[in-house]
């Protein structure tokens, strides 16, 4: 079954409380938070303080994107607090290892996160440490973005690889995934779909969640 991740970066920030409980209402898997530092990528969102408000008003699992340049100075506070899903980023991170075993050893699903221009091959060597893949198939940073068809080859690349070496690892895709993509993403290999602009630019969310998986 294909999850559908909800990200609340175009979600009304004024009514946030309100805006969760529909989502969780609407029956989404996961709420996926894009946490931005500014400097990884050109735009800031939030910190950890925030991060705790939402994992305390969610009732669905809270998975974590760390767009940062300095993600290791978050990973142990995310676990305590009881995040299901962390991704880092494999273009930002020199230690992948070690971030990752930090994370494992909190049973937390840890997962890479790649921007649509870095290739599988650079996470081979650490893929059978891996709970998930997070495939970006946009350029980071903002949300709203128009999809890169690229990512299709590259779900297809990945699925290819972790059947051999990682056959339980899940892949995530973030960006553009709409009703028009969704099922070509999941027949591809995608586990896990995020989506933001076209469930929250909607007034029925639990509509635009179902076509997703449908």
């Amino acid at each position: 079954m294909t999850k559908i991740a909800t990200s609340i970066l175009t979600a009304n920030f004024n009514n946030l409380q309100q805006e969760i409980l529909k989502i969780q209402n609407a029956e989404a898997d996961i709420l996926h938070l894009d946490v931005m530092d500014g400097h990884f990528v050109p735009n800031l969102t939030f910190g950890l303080p925030i991060i705790k408000q939402i994992k305390d008003i969610s009732k669905i699992p809270v998975d974590v994107h760390l767009m940062v340049s300095n993600p290791q100075n978050y990973l142990e506070t995310l676990a305590d607090w009881g995040i299901k899903y962390v991704s880092i980023h494999q273009e930002v991170v020199h230690h992948l290892h070690r971030q990752i075993s930090v994370l494992k050893s909190k049973k937390v699903k840890a997962g890479i996160a790649l921007n649509p221009a870095t290739p599988i091959e650079t996470i081979l060597p650490i893929l059978p440490e891996l709970d998930f893949v997070l495939l970006m198939s946009v350029n980071p940073g903002f949300g709203g973005q128009k999809f890169l068809p690229l990512v299709y080859k590259k779900i297809i690349e990945l699925k290819n690889f972790a059947a051999s070496i990682n056959p339980d690892l899940e892949i995530e895709v973030d960006g553009g995934v709409n009703k028009d993509n969704a099922s070509k993403l999941v027949k591809a290999g995608a586990d896990i779909l995020v989506s933001g602009s076209y469930i929250f630019g909607s007034t029925d969310y639990k509509k635009q969640i179902l076509s997703l998986r449908t």
